[in-house]
């Protein structure tokens, strides 16, 4: 299957089988992850794999939760919306296996330079190490969807359940300096997802002189 190939089927599944993936397929798809580049090759991610169907509904159950909380403080009008939103948070839930990539910003820059950095520029600074591992971790993020694609498993990488990110961390025992960077579910498809449509080149593309 060549690139092309993968990147036109690639899907977003959120429908599985019951049917446990290997931990020889697990691994498959980590390898892809891992490698993906990484920003001064820090590689600043951790994958925690979660394949207990006990703490796959006790994470469903916190997103549910704070999911709850937002929608109760969404003015009325709008909780009809929100809720049909909202109910995708948790659709990890019947997923055979959950990856969770968590990273962690490499503190090098700002340990270097000294009070005389404008404040602006320290800030900046700050941003560029937090921001440089969420990135390069998105990067291995894609390369597992790929893989998933490749080996014929479904996967849908979710930002929705970090509204209880927090709680997510306390059950995963995720250090205080690392955070999650998605949900992950994988799995043998129980559907064939449509293509979305996407925006076009001219609305998104800026060739700047």
């Amino acid at each position: 299957m060549t690139l092309d190939d993968l990147l036109e089927r690639r899907r977003s599944v959120r429908r599985f089988k019951a049917d446990a993936l290997t931990r020889e397929d697990i691994e498959r798809l980590l390898q892809a992850a891992v490698s993906a580049p990484s920003a001064s090759n820090k590689q600043p991610w951790r994958w925690l794999v979660v394949t207990n169907r006990a703490r796959i509904e006790q994470l469903a159950s916190a997103v549910r939760e704070a999911t709850e909380a937002v929608q109760a403080a969404i003015p009325e009008q709008s909780q009809a919306a929100f809720a049909a939103y909202g109910e995708y948070f948790t659709r990890f839930e019947h997923a055979p296996c959950v990856i969770v990539p968590i990273c962690r910003g490499h503190a090098v820059l700002s340990q270097l330079v000294d009070a005389t950095l404008p404040s602006e520029l320290r800030d900046a600074v700050l941003h560029m190490e937090r921001h440089s591992a969420v990135v390069s971790t998105s990067l291995g993020l894609m390369n597992l969807l790929l893989k998933a694609t490749d080996l014929g498993f479904g996967a849908s990488a979710m930002t929705g359940p970090l509204v209880a990110g927090d709680a997510l961390k306390e059950l995963l025992g995720v250090p205080e300096s690392w955070g999650i960077v998605a949900l992950v579910a994988v799995g043998y498809p129980d559907e064939e997802p449509k293509a979305t449509t996407r925006k076009a080149l001219q609305h998104v593309v800026r060739f700047i002189d």
